[in-house]
């Protein structure tokens, strides 16, 4: 039982720590955007975070696998968890605030939840869970609803990009889950590769990025963002799947928004309208209520593993 408690309080310094990578992306993405175009930012976030990951591979005597039909599935979860969601996050951020984003996005537990309800019912449902549904989805519908009503379309649309986006999270988070059978930094490896290979073509088609000249601040935030809010996010990520499952490494969603804003508001500048405050409200309590039932069945799954 000690070692079972052991297990589970590291398993939460992990969610902790990832929730912390990830919402520091959110101002990487930003001040990286100001002069580097979506496409060409995520073809070399994944390139590098990917590149990483293969040194530490090599160096732990590892491989990738050869076999044709787990490199599909890493291509698959690529386009889930990076290649369009990492894109659409970068090019709304563009005309978004950071903070906004990260509450947006911090619903992904909500829509795992929903697609493992609906489609592949592999974790329980239970009213709380549908209650935190319900919170999280009425504080999304505050945030962008309000800004419908105001007729802003130039932040009406990004943050459907955002919403979207996050339903990719989610259906990433389910199918992750594939990979139990492999080291968790093989798959973080392979998506991220998978990644690349998919988005460099498009940036040296759309952005040319031998004629772009980026701010040395734009580099730095690339960088960061590669190497700790990408590489050893990912790695993080995978492993949590495994032992928390699809719907408790997202988890880390309502700890990652408050650390999101903070960054946001600390080092950008930004400012939340009391309508977005609200909206963060509910969605960290949806999130909350989604995940208070899983503690009670998360030491069982972690003497599994």
């Amino acid at each position: 039982m000690a070692t079972t408690k052991t297990n589970f309080a590291f398993e939460l310094l992990l969610l902790l720590t990832l929730a912390t990578l990830w919402g520091a992306s959110y101002t990487f993405i930003k001040i990286g955007v100001e002069t580097i175009p979506p496409i060409t930012l995520i073809a070399a976030r994944t390139l590098i975070a990917g590149a990483i990951l293969l040194a530490v591979i090599g160096w732990r005597g590892l491989s990738l696998p050869r076999d044709a039909a787990t490199w599909r599935r890493f291509v698959l979860q690529a386009c889930l968890n990076s290649v369009f969601p990492f894109t659409m996050i970068a090019w709304a951020e563009r005309t978004i605030d950071a903070g906004v984003a990260a509450i947006l996005n911090s619903t992904t537990p909500i829509f795992a939840f929903l697609l493992t309800a609906l489609i592949t019912r592999h974790e329980p449902s239970t009213a709380r869970r549908f209650l935190g549904v319900v919170a999280g989805l009425t504080g999304t519908t505050l945030i962008i609803g309000f800004e419908a009503l105001r007729g802003v379309c130039e932040q009406l649309v990004p943050q459907i990009a955002i919403v979207i986006a996050t339903i990719c999270y989610a259906g990433a988070a389910i199918f992750g889950k594939s990979f139990k059978d492999l080291d968790p930094i093989i798959p973080a490896a392979g998506s991220l590769i998978s990644g690349a290979i998919l988005l460099i073509p498009a940036s040296l088609i759309i952005d040319q990025p031998w004629t772009l000249t980026p701010s040395p601040q734009s580099l730095i935030a690339l960088l960061c963002l590669s190497a700790f809010s990408t590489a050893l996010a990912f790695a993080i990520y995978f492993r949590l799947i495994q032992t928390l499952g699809s719907v408790g490494a997202t988890a880390q969603a309502y700890v990652r928004v408050p650390v999101g804003v903070a960054i946001g508001v600390l080092f950008l500048g930004e400012t939340l309208s009391s309508t977005v405050w609200g909206g963060l409200v509910c969605i960290i309590l949806g999130v909350a209520a989604m995940t208070i039932p899983a503690r009670r069945i998360l030491p069982a799954a972690l003497v599994k593993g």
